[in-house]
């Protein structure tokens, strides 16, 4: 037994009594925690062991108990250990909504209809307090791509014009994202965060949200409609976006003046800045801490980025650059990877 998951039993000894926990791992996400299921009298719990310093539970910790109180669907914390980076938390159970959206459209537009639902109850938490998604966080995101996803995955030499483009149409990207209506952002919130729950107060579960940030209205949607690990048809994604909006105002949440087709195009434009963080976020996971599993995401984030610009003549110069230049790269780098060697 290592000297962590020792602690972490003591600990659970401690907080429920059980002098030998039994702890069954369960699936995990990118970052270094670490997540377990554990049988207790009062049914089953989830043990979060997330370790510092490369770990810090305070804001998922602030965050779950302030949404929790507003009606917000995040498992309620049962015993918690900042210093240690321990947590025992409410169980949602394991049905991710990925596995079920992947059936198809007519079984997933109920759970769409849901998860925007829960989505909405975001929305009416009072976020000023959370960081802000400033120009500063929206370039130093996008500059994930640059750096992991064009220089050291697909190994290009960017020229002087090539970083030009990058920086105006990040600049760009930036401006239009903090032009945005303002809301509590989830800012991860998609398929695999999303959980079914068995028999609970809620249909939806949402975890992962430590991250949360105060910024652009369309985010969190887009996040979820054109997400990295599932693709839908245009029609079938526009006509979730106009239940949103519906939404939005059956619910007294829209914001005084907001145009649907501003809406429509500050969904395309966050959906421009998120995917190319993500394909970022991908080829980091797999340079730099040796998780190979979201390389197979990257062409399908990337069909997403061009689908989300090609429609805005601001952006044609850029959508340009990544079919002659980036596509081909991309194209050649997944051809390499099939080649047995």
């Amino acid at each position: 037994m290592n000297p962590r998951y020792q602690q972490l039993c003591q600990w659970l000894n401690q907080q429920t009594g059980d002098t030998n926990p039994q702890l069954t791992s369960v699936a995990g996400d990118a970052s270094f925690r670490r997540y377990y299921r554990l049988e207790t009298e009062q049914g089953p719990r989830i043990v979060m062991d997330a370790p510092p310093p490369e770990e810090d539970c305070t804001p998922f910790v602030s965050i779950a108990k302030e949404w929790f109180q507003q009606g917000v669907a995040v498992p309620e914390i049962f015993a918690q250990d900042l210093k240690q980076g321990f947590l025992l938390l409410e169980d949602f159970g394991d049905q991710q909504l990925l596995p079920l959206l992947e059936q198809g459209a007519q079984q997933a537009n109920p759970l769409y209809q849901d998860a925007i639902d829960a989505l909405l109850q975001i929305q009416t938490t009072q976020g000023q307090h959370l960081p802000h998604y400033d120009n500063a966080l929206l370039i130093r995101e996008m500059e994930l791509f640059r750096e992991w996803f064009c220089q050291k995955w697909l190994a290009l030499e960017l020229t002087e014009t090539d970083h030009q483009l990058i920086d105006n149409t990040f600049a760009y990207l930036s401006e239009h994202a903090q032009a945005q209506p303002k809301v509590t952002v989830h800012r991860d919130y998609h398929s695999r965060n999303l959980m079914l729950t068995p028999e609970g107060k809620h249909n939806i579960g949402i975890i992962d949200f430590q991250d949360a940030v105060y910024g652009p209205i369309t985010y969190d949607l887009l996040s979820l409609l054109r997400d990295a690990y599932i693709t839908w048809p245009k029609d079938q994604v526009h006509h979730w976006q106009n239940h949103f909006w519906c939404r939005l105002e059956q619910k007294g949440q829209m914001p005084t003046g907001y145009r649907q087709k501003q809406f429509v195009e500050d969904f395309d434009m966050i959906g421009a800045q998120r995917h190319l963080k993500v394909v970022g976020i991908f080829a980091r996971l797999w340079l730099r801490d040796g998780k190979s599993g979201y390389l197979a995401d990257i062409p399908r984030t990337f069909d997403h980025l061009l689908e989300d610009c090609k429609p805005y003549p601001q952006l044609e110069e850029f959508t340009h650059w990544l079919q002659s230049r980036i596509q081909p790269a991309l194209e050649e780098k997944q051809f390499q990877q099939e080649v047995p060697v």
